[in-house]
C-alpha cells in the first residue's frame, strides 16, 4: 500500500518536470532566443529585441498553454473512456467523436466540390473550421447520448460509436474522390493536428469549455471508482448508472471534441496516457489518477512539441506523428517491464 506521502512526493516531482518542460517549450524554436530575455518576456520585462517579445507572447506561450490543455484533456477523457467501458483499449474519440469533427471539416474543405461555391466561402473564416469540427462532434455526440439512454448495456453503446466512425469515415471517403488536389492537402494537413494555430482570444474560448468538461470529470470520480467494480456492484452502492455514464460521456465529448475542433485529431495521447500513468503510480483510485493523468498527459504533449518543433530549424514536424513514433515505445516498454496491466 502506497502511502499518500508517496503519492504528494511524485506530484511535486511530476509537477516541477512539468514546469521545466514548459519552459524548455517556449525556448526552442527556428528563432533562437536567450533565456534571460524569455524569462523577461513572461513577467513582463522588456526583451532585448521587439521581435523576441512578440513571438513569446503571441506564438510560443499560447502554443505552450494549448499543449498543456491537449494533452491533459485527452489523457483524462482516454482515463473516462477505459473506465466507463472497462476496456483498455477505448480512448477518448472511440464515440466517434473525432470521426464526426472530421466529417464537419471535410464537408466544408472537401464540400465545394459536390456542393457547390456555398461551401468555399465558408473557407474565408479562420473560425469555419473550428464550428465545422464542434458541430459534427456535437452531432455524433447527441446520437450517442440519445442512444445510451436506451440501451443499458454499456459495451453495446462501444460498438454503436464504432459505427458511427464507421458511417462518417465513408462519407469522407466519398467527399475526398470528388475534392480536387489542393482541397485534399488542405484537409490531410489538418489532420496532422497542430498546437500553434491558436490566438489568446480563441485559448480563452477552448479554456472555458476545458473547464466544463474538468469540472464534469472531476465531479465524476466517486461514480468512476463505483464502476471499477462492475455494473452491477455499483448499482448496490445506490449509484445511478445512466445518469453517471452520460455524465461521463458529456465530460469526454466537452474535452475530445473542443480539442479536436481546435487542435485537430491528435492521436495516441488519450489512449497510451492513462496506461502510462497506472504503471508509474500504481493504483486504480480515481482521486489519484485523475490529477496525475492531468500532469502527466500535459507533460508529455509538451516534450512531443518540443521534438515537433526541430529546434534551430525551419521545419515543424507533424504532432501527430510524434505523439505515436515517441510513446508507443514508451508505453510497450512499461508494459513489458512490468509484466502486467494495472486496470
Amino acid at each position: 500500500m502506497i502511502s499518500n506521502k508517496t503519492y504528494l512526493r511524485s506530484f511535486i516531482i511530476l509537477a516541477l518536470v512539468l514546469v521545466l518542460c514548459f519552459i524548455l517549450n517556449i525556448s526552442l524554436g527556428s528563432v533562437y532566443i536567450p533565456l534571460k530575455d524569455i524569462f523577461n518576456s513572461i513577467i513582463g520585462v522588456a526583451t532585448e529585441q521587439e521581435s523576441w517579445q512578440y513571438i513569446i507572447q503571441n506564438y510560443r506561450l499560447p502554443k505552450a498553454f494549448t499543449a498543456i490543455l491537449v494533452g491533459s484533456g485527452l489523457g483524462i477523457s482516454g482515463l473516462l473512456m477505459q473506465t466507463l467501458f472497462r476496456n483498455p483499449l477505448a480512448g477518448p474519440f472511440v464515440l466517434g467523436i473525432s470521426s464526426g469533427a472530421s466529417l464537419g471539416v471535410a464537408l466544408i474543405i472537401l464540400g465545394s466540390s459536390l456542393f457547390g461555391g456555398a461551401f468555399a466561402l465558408l473557407m474565408i473564416s479562420k473560425w469555419s473550421i473550428v464550428i465545422a469540427a464542434s458541430l459534427g462532434s456535437f452531432l455524433v455526440l447527441m446520437s450517442v447520448m440519445v442512444v445510451s439512454l436506451k440501451i443499458r448495456d454499456t459495451m453495446a453503446i462501444l460498438i454503436i460509436g464504432l459505427m458511427f466512425s464507421s458511417i462518417t469515415a465513408a462519407i469522407v471517403s466519398v467527399l475526398s474522390y470528388f475534392g480536387s488536389a489542393q482541397q485534399l492537402q488542405q484537409y490531410i494537413f489538418w489532420g496532422f493536428g497542430s498546437l500553434g494555430n491558436l490566438s489568446w482570444n480563441e485559448l480563452g474560448i477552448f479554456f472555458i469549455i476545458y473547464i466544463i468538461g474538468m469540472v464534469l470529470c472531476i465531479s465524476s470520480i466517486k461514480s468512476l471508482n463505483s464502476l471499477l467494480l462492475g455494473e452491477n456492484y455499483a448499482k448496490s452502492l445506490g449509484l445511478n448508472i445512466k445518469k453517471s455514464r452520460l455524465t461521463i460521456i458529456i465530460a469526454t465529448s466537452l474535452l475530445a471534441g473542443t480539442i479536436t475542433a481546435f487542435a485537430g485529431p491528435i492521436a495516441f495521447i488519450g489512449l497510451a496516457i492513462p496506461h502510462m500513468t497506472r504503471q508509474i503510480f500504481n493504483t486504480s483510485n480515481h482521486k489519484i489518477l485523475l490529477p496525475a493523468v492531468f500532469l502527466f498527459g500535459a507533460m508529455v504533449m509538451l516534450i512531443c512539441d518540443s521534438i515537433a518543433q526541430v529546434p534551430n530549424s525551419d521545419y515543424t514536424l507533424p504532432i501527430n506523428a510524434i505523439t505515436s513514433l515517441i510513446g508507443a515505445p514508451v508505453v510497450i516498454w512499461l508494459l513489458v517491464r512490468k509484466r502486467k496491466m494495472i486496470f
